[in-house]
């Protein structure tokens, strides 16, 4: 297959990337570098890639409408994985305008070169935070998510609602992906435990959010990818039963799911440190603040759909997974041994 990633040179469109080179795949993998964060980590990333002949990178942002246009005319892509988007809660109260042109207008060309080029199958990438003011744990797939309490969240949200309509109108078939809160190597210097890593290690405070008072489905990068390929390779379709005097939010008429990807086994934020602290053989200076605008408490991942749709449940556990993330840390950015 020819298979379109966006978001080639970020942390998960890296690791999708990798995974379907590996098992034969020709990838287009298309990013726009922009300087959210470091670039010269995006170009690490990207590094890991070119050397492989299936691979082909293409410097374009989705929101470029005639670029994104030409691209799918010209590549005639069977399948497309979606992970290019302005990411970030917190940056989203800062700059509302950059998810709007990414996350919207961005996606609008994804699908309309989808729909123009007979894409067999979109998968792409929602997010856990979609659940916005929710409070019933886990959170599942068949509940409401109406009350989205960040931008980020609404674009997210925005984007499975414009899915629906073309899978509905124009009969593409979608599949949303909601993952919570991924980590691992290669992860983003923007989330928590970049950041508390990098703290650590130069002898600075971390910040520690609800005074630590915080729980996570924290999931691991290896088990995103798992989770995103199979979805990819099993087309979303029409649900038979499907009944439109009483609608189910996971399923519809038209050939379009949403699937969670958590590892279902939420872990304390502080434990989620002490964990850390563990791997680095350092103990953190902790600065306690109050919840920050547009964060939640707790998160936590019913996963039983995905696995009756897969047979694949995320299970990596957070000691496992931040020791993979420390050991990378350390080898990439050279860090003093402890």
């Amino acid at each position: 297959m020819k298979v379109l990633v966006t978001g080639a040179a970020g942390f998960i469109g890296m690791h999708v990337s990798q995974y379907l080179l590996a098992r034969g795949e020709t990838v287009v993998g298309l990013d726009n570098l922009n300087d959210y964060y470091d670039v010269r980590l995006k170009e690490a990333r990207l590094a890991r890639l070119t050397p492989d002949p299936a691979f082909r990178f293409v410097r374009c942002d989705v929101a470029d409408r005639e670029a994104m246009s030409r691209l799918f005319a010209d590549e005639r892509f069977d399948r497309v994985v979606h992970l290019a988007a302005q990411a970030g809660v917190r940056y989203s109260l800062q700059n509302p305008h950059a998810y709007v042109d990414s996350n919207l207008v961005g996606f609008m060309n994804i699908l309309e070169g989808c729909r123009h080029t007979k894409v067999a199958h979109l998968a792409y990438a929602s997010s856990s935070s979609v659940y916005g003011g929710n409070t019933r744990m886990p959170f599942s797939e068949h509940d409401s998510v109406d009350h989205p309490i960040s931008m980020y969240a609404a674009t997210k949200k925005a984007n499975e609602l414009m899915a629906h309509t073309y899978s509905h109108l124009f009969g593409l078939p979608t599949t949303g992906l909601r993952f919570f809160t991924v980590y691992g190597p290669w992860g983003r210097p923007d989330m928590a435990l970049f950041l508390f890593t990098k703290a650590i290690l130069e002898d600075r405070p971390i910040d520690v959010f609800n005074n630590g008072r915080m729980k996570r489905d924290f999931t691991y990068v290896d088990d995103i990818v798992e989770g995103v390929v199979r979805v990819l390779d099993r087309t979303a379709q029409a649900d038979p039963a499907f009944d439109p005097d009483l609608p189910d939010p996971a399923r519809s008429s038209a050939p379009y799911r949403v699937f969670n990807i958590g590892n279902s086994q939420p872990v304390d934020l502080m434990v989620y440190i002490e964990t850390l602290e563990s791997a680095l053989g350092r103990t953190a200076k902790k600065n306690y603040l109050p919840m920050q605008d547009g964060d939640v408490p707790a998160t936590s991942a019913d996963t039983s759909e995905l696995a009756a749709a897969t047979g694949f449940a995320p299970a990596t556990s957070v000691q496992d997974g931040v020791g993979r993330f420390v050991d990378w840390y350390r080898s990439f950015y050279r860090a003093a041994p402890t």
